[in-house]
């Protein structure tokens, strides 16, 4: 017989497992999205099937790993992008340099972050200009 902690534990799975699957419907992953537990609501931030509205939401989330998988997700809008480039948090600024869709000029402003691994992404990524 399983504790109340493993049966917990596998629901949580379940969750993540549903969180992540591309087919999974918009309804669901925005009800995912508010998910207590912050893996579940990660795995909605990294979905590639996540609508730009649900990543706009994710995007003030309180755990810096769900706003980081926004920042890497090549659906978060610009604008969302825009905003992410001032986070706090260096690993999330990171995501949005290495994010394909992140405009040149939000690019202009990580190019001069304080943190080497975000100037690092800036320079690999293919909207920098002069590549």
């Amino acid at each position: 017989m399983k504790t109340m902690t493993e049966c917990a534990e596998a629901a949580e799975a379940v969750r993540r497992g549903v969180a992540e699957n591309p087919n999974t419907p918009a309804e669901l992953l925005a009800v995912l999205a508010n998910d207590e537990k912050w893996l579940v609501r990660q795995e909605v931030a990294r979905n590639q099937s996540t609508p730009a509205e649900l990543l706009g939401e994710l995007a003030d989330d309180e755990d810096r790993c769900v706003r980081r998988r926004v920042a890497w997700n090549p659906n978060t809008p610009p604008a969302v992008l825009g905003e992410l480039a001032n986070d706090k948090n260096w690993e999330v600024r990171r995501g949005v340099a290495e994010n394909p869709n992140t405009p040149a000029e939000t690019l202009g402003v990580l190019a001069r972050d304080e943190d080497e691994a975000v100037r690092y992404g800036v320079a690999w990524n293919p909207n920098t200009p002069g590549h």
